[in-house]
């Protein structure tokens, strides 16, 4: 009898310990949506981009990737990322699909440019690029490799 009662308090205060160390997860990894604003982008290919990616200015991470779909129009993909609210984006600004490293891993990379007028809610970054396909730069460094072979 003594020995049940013994694991019924040790198991209550791990389950004590654990919704605290719970709770403390939650507020600290700011889940639960970003006190922001949403901004769109288009693209031609998004490369591996997933929802919950970083969004960097300078290095600097300002918000995450909320949203990725396509529109049946013009088939380009729409991203949709959440911007922290103090963080206002010139109209002229630049989106691109960056590698994190070597191994894989992708951003999305802002360059705010020098305009007066800011995006506003919802609104679209026009000037976007698509990340560069390694595989692809390498099919073509071997077919000019191959053409100058050619000419010799």
């Amino acid at each position: 009898m003594k020995k049940s009662v013994i694991e019924t308090v040790l198991g209550a205060i791990v389950i004590v310990v654990a919704a605290i160390f719970l709770t403390f997860s939650y507020s600290s990894a700011n889940v639960g949506g970003a006190d922001g604003y949403e901004v769109n982008a288009r693209f031609s290919s998004i490369g591996g981009l997933n929802i919950g990616d970083k969004v960097v200015i300078s290095g600097v991470t300002v918000g995450d990737v909320s949203d990725i779909t396509l529109d049946k129009k013009t088939f380009l993909a729409i991203v949709t990322m959440d911007v922290e609210s103090g963080v206002q984006l010139p109209d002229d600004t630049a989106a691109f699909i960056s590698s994190e490293s070597l191994l894989g891993g992708l951003y999305l990379q802002l360059e705010p440019g020098a305009s007066e007028d800011m995006i506003e809610e919802g609104g679209y970054i026009e000037y976007t690029q698509a990340p560069q396909n390694l595989e692809q730069l390498l099919g073509q460094f071997i077919f000019s490799m191959q053409g100058d072979e050619e000419k010799k």
